[in-house]
């Protein structure tokens, strides 16, 4: 008797999509601001002036929220914003648009110029998909800055 051979193990990989609401009852985006309001309410107010934080708004068609999702927590200087794992959750989540969001411990919401790279390499990672990078945000307790009411987009 001749036993066959599978050299080669492979998962298989399902992808699946369940909402279970009505998306009109959703929040809906139009401002910074609407983005800003919606991030603090579900960012950890004592870690904000501890730790670097990147969160992703996952948005629909109509600026609609679809979630929110924790990307990375960091250390006071920085924290890794990995684009393919922002990609793979917008992807799986069939989101149509993003919005980025981290924080300055320091309370400086000004740019580096890393957030700035990142920005435009999201951005131009987000045209390949056809997903849009609505904005980037970086918030404090008290402020935020939009690349995208100051033109940075």
């Amino acid at each position: 008797m001749v036993q066959e051979q599978n050299p080669f193990k492979v998962a298989e990989v399902e992808v699946s999509y369940k909402s279970d609401y009505n998306i009109t009852e959703r929040p809906k985006i139009n401002s910074s601001q609407d983005a800003y309001r919606i991030l603090m309410q579900h960012w950890q107010v004592g870690k904000i002036e501890l730790l670097e934080e990147f969160k992703v708004i996952l948005l629909n068609t109509s600026n609609r929220v679809l979630g929110i999702v924790d990307i990375s927590t960091g250390g006071v200087q920085g924290t890794l914003a990995d684009p393919k794992i922002i990609f793979s959750v917008a992807l799986k989540t069939n989101s149509s648009k993003i919005i980025l969001a981290h924080n300055h411990p320091s309370s400086n919401t000004a740019p580096s110029e890393a957030d700035k790279r990142l920005t435009q390499k999201l951005m131009d990672g987000g045209k390949l998909l056809d997903i849009e990078v609505c904005d980037h945000l970086i918030v404090t307790n008290y402020n935020y800055y939009s690349f995208a009411d100051e033109c940075m987009r």
